[in-house]
């Protein structure tokens, strides 16, 4: 007898005849001899418009008690199917992140999960029971309820999978698997059939939005398989895994795109010790992420400082970069917020010479400005124009052949 654990997204329990059919198959799943522990988000745009009703209510809501509504949408979808299961005539429980002891710390919004005491699911497994788990939720030491951030019920799942020696996750959604660009950007992409933890973790850091990268990064931790497929075909879906062939580590795997990105640039810092931590230690402070940072060579010690980050964040970084500014001494700070990044990815760049000349050749050839540049080993990214970004991708999967 296989433990599995499948996570149901947001599109695949929007309404209650979607429930009954997600609920089909789990029951087969348990029909086939397995365990199985399901993770359950919020039905469809359950938690924007929770969003939308607090700041409703007032322009500042209390982040503790905003946790506490959101995580109310996915005690919604989780009971619903316990009782669509139950219907078909199987044992099911629902349990709050809480009571399948989802233990996180106190960052409100973003928490971080610190440990899975699993002995309740455990034992209702036991029982006979299919177990309905609420994702993107858990609770601090001091029993205060706690959210996850957007694609938390992925790591939801997969921290359960690694606390419960599960064989494998599968989380389902509504796409096929994971292609080697957008199928709404290109419509020539191709699923893949498999593709390792590295290349997904760089994949869904920079764009792709089929799982979230808290859970690659925990698949890959604790070894479990992840199986990314629709809820609404039976497409055999993505395999991510670590034992990739060496057949298909030859080359670029798929291009990324993200249109969430926006600029700052200190103009006019002094090229002094100390500087680049008086910047970017109370953005760490204010919880926001810095993604791509470029500091111009030095002119008679003055220079430039150029960094990204989510265009969401854009008007806080703001507030807190003028100041500092002023601080140390800089002439201004700038924004731009109408960028997106273009990536290619795949382990075949490693050490193999010519893909960044390839990329940069392309994006020239077809009018695209390069604004900066950032890479990994297996990664290269350029910031460009967000009006480009689509003509960027066509041009970059068609260029390295991702097409065939």
């Amino acid at each position: 007898m296989a433990l599995i654990v499948q996570k149901y997204g947001g599109s695949s329990v929007a309404d209650a005849e979607k429930i009954r059919n997600v609920a089909r198959r789990i029951a087969q799943a348990k029909a086939q001899g397995n365990q199985v522990v399901v993770v359950a988000s919020a039905m469809g745009d359950t938690t924007d418009e929770l969003i939308k009703l607090a700041h409703q209510v007032t322009e500042q809501p209390s982040q503790r008690e905003l946790d506490v509504l959101l995580s109310t949408g996915e005690i919604v979808s989780s009971t619903l199917l316990a009782m669509a299961l139950r219907a078909l005539g199987n044992k099911a429980i629902s349990l709050s992140g809480a009571q399948a002891g989802i233990r996180t710390d106190a960052t409100y919004s973003q928490a971080r999960i610190l440990k899975v005491e699993s002995e309740r699911v455990a034992n209702e497994l036991n029982k006979g029971n299919i177990v309905i788990v609420a994702g993107f939720q858990g609770i601090t030491g001091e029993m205060d309820v706690t959210t996850l951030g957007r694609g938390g019920s992925d790591t939801t799942a997969v921290a359960l999978a690694a606390s419960l020696g599960a064989e494998i996750c599968q989380i389902y959604t509504d796409v096929d698997g994971v292609f080697t660009a957008d199928p709404r950007l290109v419509p020539e992409a191709q699923q893949l059939s498999e593709i390792g933890y590295e290349e997904m973790l760089e994949l869904a850091s920079y764009g792709a939005r089929v799982v979230h990268p808290r859970a690659v990064e925990l698949g890959e931790l604790f070894g479990i398989p992840i199986l990314v497929a629709s809820s609404f075909t039976d497409s055999p879906g993505t395999l991510i895994h670590g034992g990739i062939s060496m057949e298909i580590r030859n080359r670029v795997r798929s291009i990324a795109h993200d249109l969430d990105v926006a600029k700052i640039t200190v103009v006019g810092v002094p090229d002094r010790p100390g500087i680049a931590a008086a910047i970017f230690e109370p953005l760490a402070k204010a919880d926001i992420s810095v993604d791509t940072i470029v500091q111009n060579t030095s002119i008679e010690n003055i220079t430039d400082l150029t960094f990204t980050v989510a265009k969401s964040q854009l008007a806080r970084a703001m507030e807190v970069m003028e100041p500092i500014a002023k601080s140390i001494g800089a002439r201004e700070s700038i924004s731009d917020s109408k960028l997106g990044k273009v990536s290619i990815i795949g382990t075949g760049m490693q050490n193999a010479p010519g893909y960044a000349a390839r990329m940069f050749r392309v994006l020239s050839e077809h009018g695209i400005n390069i604004q900066l540049i950032t890479t990994s080993e297996i990664r290269i990214t350029c910031i460009i124009n967000d009006t480009q970004v689509k003509d960027a991708v066509r041009a970059l999967h068609q260029a390295f052949k991702l097409e065939t």
